[in-house]
Order: C-alpha cells, then sequence, then structure tokens
C-alpha cells in the first residue's frame, strides 16, 4: 500500500532554483491520495475535545471540510480580505515574500468554543499564528493545528510554540 508521501509530486528549481515545491494537487487528483490525506487528519483529531473546525484559504477549505463533516463539528472559513460578507476580524502576518492578511466572520467563534485550525501545508507558520490569534481574540481555544504536509526547514513550529501541532509528511528542507 503506498504512503501519502508518494502522492506527492516534488518539482525541483520551482518557483525559484534550489527550491523543491511540493506539489499537494497531486494527492487531490487520486482518490486513493485524497482517502489517505483525509484519513490522516482525522487520525490527527481522534479522541479530541473541539466544536468546530477552522480552514485557511483555499486548500485548508478542501481537507478541513470533510473532516469537520465526518466528526460532525461547524467549520469556519479565514480567508483573504474581502471575501467574507458580513464584519469580520482581521490579521496580518509575514510571508516568506512579504505579507498576508486573513479574516474570519466576527461572529464565527463564540467565547469558549475550541477549534482546530486545518490547512495543507506548514511552511514559516505565518498564517496558521494569525488564524489562531483570530481564534483567540474572539474567546475561542486553539486546542491543534493540523496540516498534510510540513516544511521543516522554515521552522514554522517554532512560530506555532505553545500550541500543540501534528504534520502527516514531514519534508526536512525549505
Amino acid at each position: 500500500m503506498k504512503k501519502l508521501e508518494d502522492y506527492v509530486i516534488s518539482i525541483p528549481d520551482f518557483p525559484e532554483p534550489g527550491i523543491i515545491f511540493r506539489d499537494v494537487t497531486s494527492i487531490l487528483q487520486d482518490p486513493d491520495g485524497l482517502k489517505l490525506a483525509v484519513d490522516s487528519l482525522l487520525s490527527m483529531v481522534k479522541g479530541l475535545d473541539f466544536d468546530v473546525i477552522v480552514g485557511a484559504e483555499s486548500r485548508g477549505f478542501i481537507f478541513g471540510m470533510p473532516v469537520a463533516y465526518e466528526t460532525g463539528k461547524a467549520f469556519i472559513l479565514a480567508r483573504k480580505p474581502g471575501k467574507l460578507p458580513r464584519e469580520t476580524v482581521s490579521a496580518e502576518y509575514e510571508l516568506e515574500y512579504g505579507t498576508g492578511s486573513i479574516e474570519i466572520h466576527k461572529d464565527a467563534i463564540r467565547p469558549g468554543q475550541k477549534a482546530v485550525i486545518i490547512d495543507d501545508l506548514i511552511a514559516t507558520g505565518g498564517t496558521a499564528k494569525a488564524i489562531a490569534g483570530l481564534v483567540e481574540q474572539l474567546g475561542g481555544q486553539v486546542v491543534k493545528l493540523c496540516f498534510v504536509m510540513e516544511l521543516a526547514g522554515l521552522k514554522g513550529r517554532e512560530q506555532l510554540a505553545g500550541y500543540q501541532v501534528e504534520s502527516a509528511i514531514r519534508y526536512e528542507g525549505k
């Protein structure tokens, strides 16, 4: 039986020389790869006490939604600015090559709710840390952050010190 990492296509020198791009879309386009990815995330939350799943735009939607469905939990969208129709809270964060911003609806998290954050990739940890901050700003508690892949060389876990972090695949480089 293939392992989840067997479904990831690695592209050398993209987007620039020396970088190995790990393509998550190759997991999505294979039914067995997709099932392994979702099952891996489900195993990360098994037995965990939580109320909502927060998915980061856009691949966090793809992976977080089936986990929310299977666990019977609500799904909260964390989106790029200007995409949500009601009042939002937002946070800026550092990217590898600049800055970004993320928003969630102001009424998406109720005080005391326990949240799991799901995304496809942890690199520098900036997006996940910003989303965790928004959950906490609204009175929620982040109980775990779950990722399909991790680029350990970019030290994202250091940004998320104090949180429980788990990834299905861990690459040592960038």
